[in-house]
């Protein structure tokens, strides 16, 4: 025989369990919309990198065929010169839109005189495609490396394209720039790594 009392509480006591299971999708909705909305707001550019500090992993990247630069390997970036080594592909669609930074980096009088250099590490492309990317934006690179396989790039520890490094004259990588330059991030980050991997 059932209890009168406990007959009568059942229904409300359902029918809290109903509206929590009802609320508790909306809950972790609501709450994974906060986590997502405010993770817009990173800068993924400001990443440390385990790189910093140490020099460059030891490699050697064949010419991109047909773009009339030649390749490059590490002993190439002990020469005494700071080098930009800026991750690029054509499939990459942030790449196309900082392109016209690294235009303007690689006729940036200033730069040139006081011999820094670019350099593209072409990561996973195929060689046509890397050129009518180069030949449609221009080609800013004093030395392209092929990078077909992506080994050189996981050696960097690259996280995506693009990414820029500033690589002090002795070899040791100064700076990572993760994802695409922007005009205040050139201004605010990169040249001054510029600057101070120049002194």
């Amino acid at each position: 025989m059932t209890d009168p009392q406990t007959t009568q509480q059942d229904p409300p006591q359902r029918n809290r369990m109903r509206l929590w299971l009802a609320i508790l999708p909306l809950a972790v909705f609501l709450g994974l919309a906060g986590l997502f909305y405010m993770r817009l707001g990173f800068d993924a550019s400001q990443v440390p990198s385990a790189l910093i500090g140490k020099n460059v992993p030891k490699f050697t990247l064949p010419e991109l065929a047909g773009a009339g630069v030649p390749g490059f390997d590490d002993n190439e970036l002990r020469k005494g010169k700071v080098t930009l080594v800026n991750v690029f592909a054509s499939w990459c669609g942030p790449c196309r839109d900082e392109h016209p930074l690294l235009m303007q980096l690689s006729k940036d009088k200033a730069l040139a005189d006081k011999g820094v250099k670019i350099y593209g590490l072409n990561y996973k492309d195929r060689p046509g495609n890397a050129l009518s990317f180069l030949k449609g934006l221009g080609n800013p690179y004093e030395r392209i490396g092929a990078d077909t396989s992506g080994r050189t790039g996981i050696d960097w520890g690259v996280y995506g394209v693009p990414e820029t490094f500033v690589v002090k004259g002795d070899g040791t990588i100064a700076y990572k720039y993760i994802g695409p330059l922007s005009p205040e991030g050139v201004k605010s980050r990169l040249i001054p790594a510029i600057e101070k991997a120049l002194q």
